[in-house]
């Protein structure tokens, strides 16, 4: 898989995260591993998936191609 850096949330300071990149056929997310709480919300979480949140403001970019 090859990543192409598309952007990251201009708050994150000197972090890496979140930072959004796109791959053939679709987009890769680096962010913050939700808590335990929180992930045993989700539903059907196979054992090679995992969840991390990301800011409005990094997808919605997506949208307005900003």
């Amino acid at each position: 898989m090859q990543l192409q850096f598309l952007w990251k949330d201009s708050s994150s300071g000197g972090g890496g995260c979140p930072t959004l990149y796109a791959v053939d056929g679709g987009y890769v997310v680096q962010g913050v591993k939700l808590a335990d709480a929180d992930r045993a919300q989700l539903r059907q979480l196979a054992d090679d998936e995992d969840a991390v949140f990301v800011p409005a403001n990094v997808l919605d970019r997506l949208r307005t191609g900003a």
